[in-house]
C-alpha cells in the first residue's frame, strides 16, 4: 500500500503562496498546507482553506526569522530588536535547552499558535515546524507536550531516504539528510511512544525550494510502501517579503499542476489525502 500526502509549507506568508496553495490544490496534486498562524496573508488563507474542505490543514510552527503570535515583551529572549524570532537558529537552541525561563517562553509561544490555530476552526490535519526546528529535543518535548492538548495526531519527522534520493539525482546533496538522520531517527521514536502518527518517508528536504516537476515525476515513479510525505514550497512568484531567495516558487507551483506530474501520481497507485485520511 502506498499513502501519499503532499504538502505546501508556509501557508499564510503571502498572498502569492495562497494563491498557489489553492490553486494547485484544486487542479493539481495538493493534498495538505502548513499553516502559518502569525504571518501577514494568515487571515487570507484561512478564508481559502474555508472554501476548500478537501484541502487538510496543519500548524506550521514558527520559531525562527518570523514574528511571533505573542507579544515580544512576553518572550524577549527568544526574538531580537526587531521584535522577530533570531535568526541564528544554534544560539536561540542552546538558550532554549540550557536555560529554564527560555524554556518557559517557548512553551507559551508554542501554546499561543496552537491556540491560534485552533481559533481558526479548522481541523488540526497534521504540526511540522519552519526548518525543521521541531528536531531540536527541547522544541520536541514542549510540541509533545502542548500539541497533546490541542488534539495533535500526526507530526512530520524530515526522514529522507537518501538512496532514492540519489537514483533521481546524482547531484542531489546527501550531506544535510545524513546530517540529519541521527536526529530524525530519534525524533521519530519519540513522537511514536506519544501515539503520534508520522510517514515512513518524507521527500523534499534535499530540494527544497527546487521540488520541480521533473524530479516530483521521479520521485513519484520510485515511490516507497507506507505513507510518504512530499512537501513544497510552492508561490504564484517570488520575491515577496518573507521569500527565500533562490527558492524556485512558480516552478514548484507549475509542477503541482504539471498533466506529466499528475499522470505519476496515478502511476503510482497511491492514495492522496492529508494525515488525517490515514489514520
Amino acid at each position: 500500500m502506498r499513502d501519499l500526502v503532499v504538502t505546501a509549507d508556509d501557508f499564510g506568508l503571502s498572498v502569492e503562496v495562497n494563491e498557489a496553495v489553492e490553486q494547485a490544490h484544486r487542479h493539481g496534486i495538493l493534498t495538505a498546507a502548513s499553516l502559518m498562524v502569525g504571518s501577514p496573508a494568515s487571515g487570507d488563507a484561512v478564508e481559502r482553506a474555508r472554501r476548500l474542505p478537501g484541502l487538510r490543514v496543519g500548524l506550521h510552527l514558527t520559531l525562527i526569522e518570523a514574528a511571533p503570535v505573542l507579544a515580544p515583551e512576553l518572550i524577549p529572549d527568544l526574538v531580537d530588536a526587531t521584535g522577530l524570532f533570531r535568526a541564528n537558529m544554534a544560539r536561540s537552541g542552546a538558550a532554549m535547552f540550557f536555560l529554564p525561563s527560555v524554556r518557559r517562553q517557548l512553551v507559551d509561544e508554542i501554546d499561543a499558535q496552537f491556540a491560534a490555530f485552533a481559533r481558526t476552526g479548522l481541523p488540526l490535519d497534521h504540526v511540522n515546524a519552519h526548518k525543521h526546528f521541531h528536531l531540536h529535543p527541547t522544541i520536541a518535548g514542549a510540541l509533545i507536550a502542548v500539541g497533546h492538548r490541542y488534539g495533535m495526531r500526526a507530526v512530520r519527522v524530515p526522514a529522507e531516504p537518501v538512496g532514492i534520493v540519489r537514483r533521481v539525482d546524482r547531484a542531489a546533496p546527501s550531506l544535510i539528510p545524513a546530517i540529519t538522520a541521527p536526529f530524525t531517527h530519534m525524533l521519530g521514536a519519540r513522537l511514536r511512544r506519544a501515539g503520534l502518527s508520522v510517514p515512513d518517508q518524507v521527500f523534499g528536504l534535499a530540494w527544497s525550494g527546487a521540488m520541480v516537476a521533473e524530479r516530483l515525476v521521479a520521485v513519484l515513479d520510485r515511490l516507497p510502501p507506507g505513507l510518504t510525505e512530499i512537501y513544497t514550497h510552492p508561490a504564484t512568484t517570488g520575491g515577496f517579503p518573507g521569500s527565500a531567495p533562490g527558492y524556485r516558487y512558480a516552478d514548484e507551483a507549475a509542477a503541482l499542476v504539471d498533466p506529466a506530474v499528475k499522470a505519476a501520481a496515478a502511476r503510482s497507485g497511491a492514495v492522496l489525502g492529508g494525515f488525517s485520511d490515514f489514520g
